[in-house]
């Protein structure tokens, strides 16, 4: 089975500013350097966007499995935290996902299993990553809306 490839093009516009695309959604993003280091503010620093795309990537699969395992989720959110080298404050050392489900009769070995299929199958994502990854959940318990 071969893979695709995943192809990436930024391309730099002005000051700090690139607006990337990629090969397989076509999509822009703008990724951009603070004002005090040559930016405009106007995009995404790069470690915002490592984090979201760790995030995303993993909390996709979480919600998918939980969907597919028929839980009950009415909300769902991922808190990521970033903690960067003080002599390196542009590489992070510790990155925190904090899953947040909300529904109603939500297994919490469920979404253990999701997070650990995240994590090793579906989304390793933190096996490039030279900092410590630490996943945590936690479980916002809905009243089981009332039959009409």
């Amino acid at each position: 089975m071969s893979e695709k490839p995943y192809d990436a093009t930024l391309a730099w516009t002005e000051g700090l500013q690139f607006v990337g695309k990629t090969s397989q959604s076509g999509i822009a993003l703008v990724l951009d350097g603070s004002s005090e280091h040559g930016g405009a503010d106007s995009g995404i620093r790069p470690q915002e966007a490592l984090l979201m795309s760790l995030a995303g990537c993993t909390g996709m699969d979480v919600i998918s499995i939980l969907k597919k395992k028929r839980q009950r989720v009415t909300g769902f959110w991922v808190n990521a935290h970033g903690t960067r080298a003080e002599e390196y404050p542009r590489r992070f050392t510790r990155i925190e996902l904090e899953y947040v489900v909300r529904g109603w009769g939500i297994s919490k070995e469920a979404v253990e299993r999701a997070i650990e299929l995240s994590q090793t199958k579906y989304c390793p994502v933190t096996a490039n990553l030279n900092a410590e990854v630490v996943y945590t959940y936690r479980i916002e318990e809905e009243t089981v809306p009332e039959e009409r």
